[in-house]
Parts: structure tokens; sequence; C-alpha cells
């Protein structure tokens, strides 16, 4: 990777983008993940690259939907694994949770390499590497998925969504969460609970949030998931972009 100083005023965004086409140059990410990382940054750029109030009220919700899961999984990607393989760990061993690679473009080699990302990141068992189970409704390989992971899943968390397992997912009567810079986009719409918000914040949000509700009791919990509307909360961070892009005309 570059040598970016850490004074620069792009920083972060400048080792992020190093960290995804290291990922490229290493067999974790796809070619294609190049454009999804850009289509997120653009929208970070909207939002003012932090956690708005919006997007840290969904990290709550999603936090508790986790919490009272019976069978939680998260679902990665190349992107997820060469952005944040720890920070994805950490959290299924948080909450706990089971982790799961799922591909669009899967090959054996994406496989391996994710999986090894995993492992090397702490991760002891990890789902999705021969798939013996099959998501209704997806033709393509991101239908592949495990019978005790993904398949069987009662909330299922997943990173970087492209929206057609969103849906596929949710007609399988299950909760998804996502994690999506994109209101507006397919996945961001269908899903239970959107953090609109960057990986490399939200996960680390995520825990936090993990950490303060998991002294609570599952009525408590049920009570804060009962009052969510995810569509309101996506308008709320429509308007917030609308209203930081009217103060910088």
């Amino acid at each position: 990777m570059s040598e970016i100083p850490k004074n620069h005023p792009r920083y972060l965004s400048l080792k992020t983008r190093e960290q995804i086409a290291k990922g490229v140059q290493n067999g974790l990410v796809h070619i294609t993940g190049l454009i999804a990382h850009g289509r997120g940054e653009a929208f970070d750029y909207l939002i003012g690259e932090t956690t708005i109030p919006p997007a840290n009220q969904a990290t709550q919700i999603a936090a508790a939907f986790l919490l009272l899961a019976e069978n939680p999984v998260i679902s990665i990607n190349g992107n997820v694994a060469a952005l944040a393989s720890e920070d994805s760990v950490h959290l299924a061993q948080l909450i706990p949770a089971k982790l799961e690679v799922n591909l669009f473009h899967r090959t054996p080699e994406r496989i391996v390499k994710i999986t090894g990302s995993l492992k090397n990141a702490g991760a002891r068992h990890i789902y999705g590497q021969t798939g013996d189970a099959h998501i209704p409704g997806l033709e393509h390989d991101r239908g592949i998925c495990d019978s005790k992971g993904i398949f069987s899943a009662d909330v299922i968390l997943v990173p970087l969504e492209d929206g057609d397992r969103c849906v596929a997912l949710k007609n399988m009567g299950k909760t998804v969460i996502t994690i999506d810079l994109n209101p507006l986009s397919r996945t961001a719409q269908t899903a239970d609970v959107t953090i609109v918000d960057n990986l490399i914040r939200a996960l680390p949000n995520l825990q936090n949030w993990i950490l303060k509700l998991e002294k609570h009791n599952n009525s408590t919990l049920q009570s804060i998931t009962q009052k969510w509307d995810n569509i309101q909360n996506l308008q709320k961070v429509r308007e917030f972009m609308a209203k930081r892009l009217n103060s910088l005309a």
C-alpha cells in the first residue's frame, strides 16, 4: 500500500481505497467491488463522512434485533472482508452470531481467501464454504448458502448488500439488517433496518450498542424494536442530506 501521511485531510478515505485495491490484488474483492465502493463513498460525502443521528438510531435498533435473535448470521462478502474482517469477527463474538461467506461472483479461490482473512482476524468457524442450501428465488451463486447459517437464520446482517438477495431473504420471513450508504437503493428500501453509514464506522458503533443493550431483558429489547419505522428513518436521512446540500450551496 502507498504511504499515506496521517495528517492528510483525506487520510481515512485514501486508506480505505488502498484496502479495497489491495483486496482486488489479493483476490478477496471482485473488480466490480471497486465500483460499489466508489458509489458508497459518494453518498458518504453527502452525509459529511460521519455517523448522523438517524444512522445511530438505526444502529441501536439493529443491535436490539441481533440480541433478540435465536440464530443471527453476519453475511460476509469480499469488500467486507477487505475493509472490516476484524470488526466483523469481533461483532460476531459479542452477539454472538455466525459468520457466513456469501458471494455474487463466487469462486473456490475467493472463498478460501475470504475465509482465511476471517480466520486471521480470529474467527473459529465460518459458514458458507461449501453451501448445502439455496435461497429460493435466486438463480445466481448469491443464492448458495449454508443450511445451518443463512438458510435457517432468523436475523441476518448483510453489509454492502445487493437488492435481489435482500428481497429473497425477506420473502423467506427473515429480519434483514443492512449497512448501505445509499438510502435510495432497493436494499435500503426493502430491509427491516437500514443503517445509512460507512461500514468502517457502522460496525464499531454496532459493537458499542451491543455492549450497551446486552444488559437489558428481552421485554425491553422488544419494546425498542416495536417502535421502529425504517421508511420514516430513511426519510430523515434524505432530509439530512438535502439540508446539508442546501447549506453548502
